[in-house]
């Protein structure tokens, strides 16, 4: 049984840490928790895929509007677990997010990668999307 639910109580929030620390291992599980809650009140929300009550796949992501494409549902964190990988959780996750964005009236989705993340890469171009910016950055 495979189920798409937003993590609201903090047993559900702590329950993503193992996946999405495979993405961002800077984390720290101590600290999971009150740093999704922050975000959460910034208009983050975190997206999560179980399957055999067991969580295999997480999303990060908001929704916000800006001048230059208009109300856009961006992914910040999408990973699905190393060892659970090539079942289609992360197109299932993706085409849930895609839903979410179209019943929140979003005229887009977007998300950025890394340049090293080749794999990333395939799979958002398999999922019909465009690269359509180079995003610039500093450390301050």
């Amino acid at each position: 049984m495979i189920s798409i639910q937003l993590a609201k109580s903090d047993f559900q929030i702590l329950g993503c840490f193992a996946v999405i620390s495979q993405l961002r291992p800077h984390l720290e599980q101590t600290k999971f928790v009150e740093q999704v809650r922050y975000q959460m009140q910034e208009g983050y929300k975190l997206a999560f895929l179980e399957a055999e009550n067991k969580t295999v796949a997480v999303a990060g992501f908001r929704i916000y509007n800006c001048l230059a494409s208009g109300k856009i549902l961006y992914i910040d964190d999408l990973v699905v677990d190393e060892f659970n990988r090539s079942h289609s959780y992360g197109q299932q996750l993706f085409q849930w997010l895609i839903e979410y964005a179209r019943n929140h009236d979003c005229k887009h989705l977007s998300l950025d990668s890394g340049v090293q993340r080749f794999a990333a890469h395939r799979f958002y171009l398999m999922q019909r999307m465009s690269i359509t910016s180079h995003h610039f950055s500093m450390e301050l």
